[in-house]
């Protein structure tokens, strides 16, 4: 039994679809959320880039007490998951990667569209998920430049946000893809309207409740799970202008979050508040 929390980090609003699938998973624990605000979209900027900033992240919520840490960012885990995991050898973490398996598997006809960020489609972790899983499936890469952007500010059902989706999606369905993944922890704000466009006959792949499902594996394993009955606390840590946070975190049932700025200060993060 254990009292430290599960860190979790994303560049921005995204890996909240990550905390809300755990949090109903796993009420009990501690939940420290880390959104770099600062630096959001990752997905525009290189490998390297952040991949120090993952590293940083993730030095910061371990001084906080983390038992675990949750890349929840699609962008991040390409980036820095294999380095992380050298980095700090006797932490555990929990990484993403496109959900290219499952797809392969529903796809009826064999056609499968990926929407993520250019940096997603650049790392190891796809051309990996790729060559292990989507052997005689043909798999489609498609990014939606500044759909993230607009999640972050809660622009989510407007005009725009459409237009975006559809000329995004449009070629993959002109293709035949008859299903599509997620590949941005973003992307799970705007299901209902994806799934609207898209059409009721293509198949949506959310990864979050599977990675809820894997920190519980990873937690319980290695006797970490909370020893409390009652609801565990949320934590969130920003960057940036708390605004947005406060905006999202109604829509993960999560309004009563603590919210706490940090500030990154000579390559360092540091609490101000």
């Amino acid at each position: 039994m254990n009292h430290q929390p599960i860190g979790i980090f994303d560049s921005g609003v995204g890996g909240l679809s990550i905390l809300r699938e755990i949090r109903n998973l796993l009420p009990h624990e501690d939940l420290h959320y880390f959104a770099d605000q600062a630096h959001v979209p990752y997905g525009a900027r290189s490998l390297e880039e952040v991949r120090g900033y993952c590293e940083e992240i993730t030095s910061f919520l371990l001084r906080q007490g983390a038992k675990l840490i949750v890349v929840a960012c699609n962008t991040a885990s390409a980036a820095s998951l294999y380095s992380l995991r050298n980095r700090f050898p006797d932490l555990l973490f929990v990484g993403m990667e496109p959900a290219v398996k499952p797809a392969a598997e529903l796809s009826l006809n064999g056609v499968v569209g990926v929407l993520a960020t250019p940096a997603t489609f650049q790392g190891e972790l796809f051309a990996s998920v790729v060559e292990r899983f989507a052997e005689g499936v043909t798999v489609l890469p498609q990014t939606i430049p500044n759909l993230v952007e607009r999640i972050e500010v809660g622009e989510i059902d407007t005009p725009e946000t459409r237009d975006i989706l559809s000329r995004a999606i449009q070629p993959l369905l002109d293709s035949g893809a008859d299903t599509l993944v997620l590949g941005c922890t973003h992307y799970p704000f705007i299901i209902p309207i994806l799934q609207e466009l898209a059409g009721e006959n293509v198949k949506v792949i959310n990864p979050s409740p599977a990675i809820a499902r894997q920190t519980l594996r990873l937690i319980t394993s290695n006797n970490l799970l909370a020893s409390k009955n009652e609801s565990g606390e949320v934590v969130c840590y920003t960057s940036a202008d708390p605004q947005s946070l406060t905006t999202m975190l109604p829509l993960v049932d999560l309004a009563s979050a603590k919210i706490l700025r940090v500030k990154w200060h000579g390559g360092s993060i540091e609490l101000i508040d």
